[in-house]
């Protein structure tokens, strides 16, 4: 597993990346995690049925080709895209999913933060509140997209949504429950429990 630190980025240039990299990938390629932030931006899977148009209150609301309906990224919150051939790992999408959940469960239970699913709404939560959002891809038996935890950020955009397609949710964040947090830690706790969990050995890039 090559791991990409790849820092604050534009939503638009990674999708692309992203793409490239799963169409042009063999059974040899060797499969990657890329963690980011995202400059401000709403995006929206093949779930959602209500038009946003093109931007809200100036943040541009973009297509992405997962699942689930729109969210908001933004700086503050920790992006993970998970480029995985489930083929070659012999694992079902299905279990793969139940896996990540239980990755973010493990790291903020690591943090002194008790979190939960939801048997009528995808994600993750505390306190009924989410604080993580999945949506994947499968293309050809790999794996696209990821999820989205809310580490320190502005969570004022979510209220210009139906976060998810439900205008009840109320997100919340790492910072409400644990303070001065940094992302690496964030990020060297999932790596940890994603390589004992899927079973890897990282390189880092």
């Amino acid at each position: 597993m090559i791991v990409r630190d790849l820092g604050l980025c534009d939503w638009l240039k990674i999708n692309r990346e992203m793409k490239d990299f799963t169409n042009q990938r063999d059974s040899n390629s060797i499969d990657e995690l890329w963690f980011v932030e995202h400059f401000p931006v709403f995006t929206y899977g093949l779930l959602e049925t209500k038009n946003y148009g093109s931007n809200i209150k100036g943040i541009p609301v973009l297509y992405a080709n997962r699942g689930g309906k729109i969210t908001y990224h933004g700086p503050g919150q920790l992006v993970i895209y998970f480029l995985i051939d489930l083929r070659r790992k012999k694992i079902k999408f299905y279990k793969f999913v139940k896996n990540s959940e239980i990755l973010i469960i493990k790291l903020l239970r690591e943090l002194n933060i008790l979190s939960h699913l939801n048997n009528l709404w995808p994600g993750i939560y505390v306190n009924k509140k989410k604080i993580c959002s999945l949506g994947f891809r499968i293309t050809r038996g790999c794996s696209l997209y990821g999820l989205s935890l809310n580490i320190k950020m502005d969570l004022t955009p979510f209220s210009y949504i139906n976060p998810c397609g439900n205008k009840t949710i109320i997100m919340t964040q790492v910072d409400h429950f644990k303070k001065n947090v940094s992302m690496q830690k964030i990020k060297n706790i999932f790596i940890k429990n994603f390589c004992k969990l899927f079973n890897y050995l990282v390189t880092y890039d």
